[in-house]
């Protein structure tokens, strides 16, 4: 028989770590050194993924990532939150890519609305860790390299001009800490809580390869993970979904540069080092060798080669299960040894309390390859995650074995909360756990009325100790649940629209307020619902009555708010409270989901924010939005009664566009809507036709190409250079007389004031003469732009690019940032 061969189709895709002999692996690699690094960054992303990578996943080092803040300043690319909705997200991302890389995790910023929070981009160290405060941030790193103790220190980035001012202060700050954590006189508050200066032995900063001291072969295949390790760290850079990170790497060389900032004494350096530890312990034998130096104690030395030589043996065993567990289990009662010889040692306290912290981290790597090569699956269920102050709950912990190694003397104990109670239903121990066989028990949990509600950036509520013997000896496990568990308000209200303008022209228009309430109490309930608003305004109805015949239903009413006849120019708040019995409820939980981070919630107050000035709107404007997904101007805008429609794909392609007086383009819009390029010659005719398009800022990554305009723009790089950071920067128009600052608003110097985060990104360096600059802005101290702010007459219509950020100070309901903007999208020639 003939014919032509069929070969399998195979496509290019993310490399992902696999279970099993895999996750063994991942936890017994650590046992073999006693080495660790810390990798030191702003954001979430900054983490050097393939070098962490190569150090957690390939060498097997207890490897930390600490990160200053949580992202809210950022852009967000899969939808539309911001602030701290967007900082939970960067978090719970972050959060799973450090389990990808087997990286222990550590923020700086420790509750929502944090000192250190991402103010937006920055131009300067010093104005970051003045923001941030100084003292406020640098305590906390020295806390985090007191408690992590490393080896050795990498900031993300360097001190240099180029590079966003979050990444520079990282950079100053640690560089400053790799002596100061070893200071007893710095923050000298830690050693009251137990924690003991350290002495990072090495600092290294990134380099190239024409000035380095150690190469990182992140390039290097790893048989068992299937992939480099720099394919591995690109694995968890896709969890960076909204940032738009990872992406597919070919095998072959590659690597990492670094150049050693400085040494500890007891550290020895060569110009070309083999790797970060070069000089330094690496081993349970370079540790013993250590100690016989310095004349001390043979007992421990003989300890340390016993523990060396039982790492080896796990290794060996690999991938037999039930032998690496036998193994890991003997070096467990090992180690248990060591730990009692090290405390009755006479060495100095230094050295006693270093190796007893290297030695209780071998403990946690112990307890966690006895987990998986005992195959032994730990859970707690919460029989819901959505809570409520004052309800009581049922919770299971279940042990499951999946290995051949017998298991015996199985406790299982939930932790709960203080002033909680948990009381078990049934046996809580258990004499033995066979291949195959699940035990579990159930808890009744109560929950006091004044128990705290969710925080999203604390340890989660729940937890359970599993702890079982195998081969004589015990494993202790803490396990929490899969998903978050949330005290959540009894009534959940969210008001629509949550910020709206006033428009003090028409005072005497009532605004309508529509407020959802979600029932997270257990059963059937009842809640009167009702608004406070500010003296002098009118509310109709005064109050509503909701009937939820179960949790999880969710329902509306509806009420008319009505300013006072001589409402000023202002700030006013309009709040809900839903009542039942003492159950008093004032606040929202935002459900905030992605298939990739989960669930978790932002519980924040169920508020209207209302802005009141004067805003001239013309009649019967119709505007077509084409969103990039990346902002919600277009909701803001048919606030003001104008009528916004949000352009759909086929509408661009095949839509008749002379309907609308006005077309907007999202920010990098032409980098999210695949239709818009092939489509664009469409929008230049709708402009000289007579339309007016309105395009807001791109990078030039976004596809963005000079001639896209009618006439050429250029965006300026590096990107970092071509941006204004200071919101309060003077503004000089330039153009006083043009419509866009006279029609049908007029434009003063006081809708300059009042800005947020930043004055405009990504402007553009050169453009035709054919355009209009409208004005000229730049952060203290440097040459302004003039290109932040441009339009142009197209044929009948008008085109006008603008690189200020809407998207941002509309939501906010800065007042000249609406007027300007209501002003753009009405121009004609």
């Amino acid at each position: 028989m003939t014919g032509t061969l069929v070969f399998p189709m195979i496509a290019a895709k993310p490399v992902y770590a696999d279970r099993g002999i895999v996750d063994l692996w991942k936890s017994i690699k650590p046992l073999t050194t006693i080495a660790s690094a810390m990798n030191t960054g702003a954001h979430p992303d900054d983490e050097h993924s393939a070098t962490l990578a190569y150090l957690s996943l390939g060498k097997g080092v207890n490897t930390f990532s600490v990160i200053a803040n949580r992202g809210e300043g950022g852009q967000n690319e899969i939808g539309s939150e911001l602030g701290n909705a967007l900082g939970m997200i960067r978090t719970r991302e972050l959060q799973e890519a450090s389990k990808i890389t087997n990286v222990t995790l550590g923020m700086l910023s420790e509750k929502i609305d944090d000192a250190i929070f991402d103010f937006g981009f920055s131009k300067s160290p010093d104005e970051t860790l003045a923001k941030w405060g100084d003292s406020v941030v640098y305590e906390r790193l020295i806390r985090k390299i007191r408690e992590m103790r490393p080896d050795v220190i990498i900031p993300a980035f360097l001190n240099e001009e180029s590079t966003h001012g979050h990444h520079r202060a990282i950079n100053v700050i640690t560089v400053r800490a790799f002596k100061d954590a070893a200071d007893p006189n710095i923050f000298p508050e830690h050693l009251k809580k137990d924690l003991q200066p350290w002495q990072v032995k090495k600092l290294y900063l990134p380099a190239d390869n024409k000035d380095y001291n150690v190469l990182v072969p992140t390039g290097d295949y790893d048989e068992i993970y299937g992939a480099s390790y720099v394919q591995l760290g690109e694995e968890s850079r896709f969890m960076h979904k909204s940032q738009g990170m990872g992406r597919l790497v070919d095998e072959g060389p590659s690597g990492s540069y670094y150049k050693l900032g400085a040494t500890a004494a007891t550290a020895k350096t060569a110009d070309k080092e083999k790797d970060f530890f070069d000089g330094i312990a690496y081993s349970f034998e370079d540790l013993a060798k250590e100690i016989e130096t310095k004349g001390k104690d043979n007992k421990v030395t003989k300890d340390l080669r016993s523990l060396q030589k039982d790492a080896d043996e796990v290794i060996a065993a690999y991938p037999n299960f039930a032998k690496v567990a036998r193994e890991v289990h003997e070096m467990k009662a090992d180690l248990q040894a060591a730990l009692t010889d090290v405390a009755a040692s006479d060495l100095q306290k230094i050295t006693k309390e270093d190796l007893l912290y290297r030695l209780h981290v071998k403990e946690e790597q112990l307890n966690k390859a006895s987990m998986e090569a005992a195959s032994v699956v730990a859970k707690v269920k919460p029989a819901t995650g959505e809570l409520v102050a004052g309800q009581t709950t049922k919770v299971v912990v279940t042990a499951y074995s999946g290995g051949s190694v017998e298991l015996n003397k199985i406790n299982m104990n939930l932790n709960v909360p203080e002033g909680w109670t948990a009381k078990p239903t049934g046996a809580t121990s258990f004499e033995q756990l066979k291949n195959n066989q699940t035990v579990s028990t159930t808890y009744d949990v109560t929950i006091p009325k004044n128990a705290a509600e969710f925080k999203p950036y604390d340890v989660s509520i729940l937890s359970a100790n599993v702890a079982y013997e195998a081969f004589g000896t015990s494993t202790k496990l803490k396990v929490v649940p899969q998903t978050a568990v949330a005290i959540l308000p009894a009534y959940s209200m969210s008001l629509s629209p949550s910020a709206t303008v006033l428009n003090t022209l028409k005072s005497d228009e009532p605004v309508p307020v529509k407020v959802t309430v979600r029932n997270y109490t257990p059963n059937a309930s009842k809640a009167s619902i009702s608004l406070n608003v500010p003296e002098g305004w009118s509310v109709e109805p005064s109050v509503e009555e909701l009937s939820f015949a179960s949790k999880g239903e969710t329902k509306s009413v509806s009420f008319m708010v009505k300013a006072s006849s001589k409402v000023a120019v202002g700030k006013y708040t309009v709040s809900a409270v839903a009542k039942n019995g003492d159950i008093v409820s004032t606040e929202g939980a935002q459900v905030i989901e992605y298939p990739h981070i989960g669930k978790t919630y932002l519980i924040q107050p169920a508020e209207l924010k209302i802005q009141a000035f004067d805003l001239s709107v013309p009649k019967n404007l119709k505007v077509g939005y084409v969103s990039s997904g990346f902002d919600n101007i277009d909701q803001y805008l048919r606030q003001l009664g104008i009528d916004v429609v949000k352009l759909e794909a086929k509408d661009i392609q095949f839509g008749d566009l002379s309907q609308y007086d006005t077309i907007v383009l999202g920010i990098r819009a032409y980098a999210f809507r695949p239709e818009l390029i092939p489509s664009n010659q469409r929008l230049l005719s709708y402009v000289e036709n007579g339309g007016n398009l309105v395009v807001q800022y791109h990078k030039p990554e976004d596809k963005w190409t000079p001639n896209l305009a009618p006439f050429p723009i250029k965006i300026g790089e590096p990107l970092i250079k071509w941006r204004v950071t200071d919101e309060n920067s003077k503004v000089t128009m330039l153009a006083p007389d043009s419509p866009m600052f006279n029609n049908p608003n007029k434009i003063t110097a006081e809708d300059w004031d009042g800005w947020i985060q930043d004055r405009s990104a990504y402007n553009p360096a050169q453009w035709g003469k054919e355009y209009t600059e409208l004005i000229s802005n730049g952060d203290p101290g440097e040459k302004e732009f003039t290109g932040t702010f441009l339009t142009a007459p197209y044929g009948k219509g008008i085109y006008t690019y603008s690189s200020l950020v809407w998207y941002r100070e509309i939501p906010n309901l800065v007042p000249g940032s609406i007027r300007l903007f209501v002003n753009m999208i009405s121009q004609k020639q």
